[in-house]
């Protein structure tokens, strides 16, 4: 079974494709970037692990053709654009806001204020990484456009083709975000320790995080 799915993949474009990909820096890469400037490894770890839960169920929608609806259908496609659009904007809002409120909490008690920060910000991650990948469109159609390239049309199942190459390529971009967080926590633990530099790292993370958002709101199902 396994021979068969592998003799039926075009493997060595696939692979460059998928490094290329994996290590250009897209909207995925700059949100795992923000949140663990903003937070630290572990909130960075989640995002990382909640964008490449969201990149697998694209990966499954894809496979079995529910991906299908977002490229026939323009009012579908615009839908989800605008959900998750707004869900990216209302992030960034939300730091904008937490980054005052924890500004003026630090005044009295910075050690504590960053401490109960860290832990919000934590149980969030994952949630938040996961809703904004899966209800990004431009996720979707990547992956039905993408896909299907480097399979073999023939007479075999194609589902069980594309879940392998879908799976490969959001591991490779999981790999990708866990380098950016590696490289990343040092400066964000050194920014961190300066009150004023949380306050602007918080910022940040809002006004890439609202960036974000703009550009989905943006996005055309062609492109």
């Amino acid at each position: 079974m396994f021979s068969g799915i592998h003799s039926g993949i075009h493997w060595q474009a696939f692979l460059v494709a998928a490094i290329v990909l994996a290590t250009f820096p897209g909207p995925g890469m700059l949100y795992v970037l923000a949140r663990t400037l903003q937070s630290g490894s572990r909130d960075g770890l989640l995002s990382s692990l909640g964008t490449g839960l969201g990149g697998f169920v694209h990966v499954m929608a894809a496979a079995f053709g529910l991906s299908v609806i977002l490229a026939t259908s323009a009012s579908a496609f615009t839908a989800l654009k605008w959900v998750g659009a707004g869900y990216l904007i209302f992030l960034g809002i939300r730091n904008l806001i937490q980054a005052r409120q924890d500004g003026h909490a630090m005044l009295g008690a910075p050690a504590a204020a960053a401490d109960a920060t860290r832990q919000r910000s934590l149980m969030h991650a994952l949630r938040d990484g996961l809703l904004a990948e899966v209800l990004n469109p431009k996720t979707a159609l990547f992956f039905l456009a993408l896909l299907p390239q480097f399979a073999v049309l023939d007479a075999a199942p194609l589902a069980p083709r594309l879940v392998l190459l879908g799976t490969i390529s959001v591991t490779l971009n999981t790999a990708a975000d866990l380098v950016i967080v590696a490289l990343a926590a040092p400066l964000g633990r050194y920014l961190r320790r300066h009150l004023g530099f949380q306050r602007r790292l918080s910022q940040a993370s809002g006004l890439t995080m609202i960036g974000l958002g703009l550009f989905l709101a943006t996005a055309k199902k062609s492109s």
